[in-house]
Formats: C-alpha cells, sequence, structure tokens
C-alpha cells in the first residue's frame, strides 16, 4: 500500500472516531432522558393510584342519599 492510501485511511478512522464520540455523548443525554420520563411515568401512576384509592375511600364512607 502506497503512503498517500495509509493516510486516508488514517482520515477515515479519525472521522469515524469523532463520530463515535458525538453518537455516544446523544445516546447518553438520551438516557438521562429516558430516566427523567421514566421516574415523571412512575410518579404520576402513583399520584392517580393516590386519587383513586381516595375517591374509593369516600365513595364507601358516603351512605347513599336515600337514607
Amino acid at each position: 500500500m502506497s503512503e498517500q492510501r495509509f493516510i486516508e485511511l488514517e482520515i477515515k478512522v479519525a472521522y469515524q472516531e469523532d463520530l463515535v464520540q458525538d453518537l455516544n455523548q446523544i445516546v447518553i443525554k438520551q438516557q438521562r432522558q429516558l430516566d427523567r420520563l421514566e421516574a415523571t411515568c412512575k410518579m404520576l401512576h402513583e399520584r392517580i393510584k393516590n386519587l383513586q384509592d381516595t375517591a374509593h375511600e369516600e365513595d364507601v364512607d358516603q351512605t347513599p342519599p336515600h337514607y
């Protein structure tokens, strides 16, 4: 192989390394976003469950209007 061919391959490898690093940073950022969204969904699920439990308890404690 010629010297020029080696230089071209080294350049391509350098660009690919930069691209892999950039993509890795994007994946890290997206994983953080997913973690936050999952935590938010879990919190909302718990709040809805608590509201449903509270509403159910209020319904059970109330006597029907005809009594």
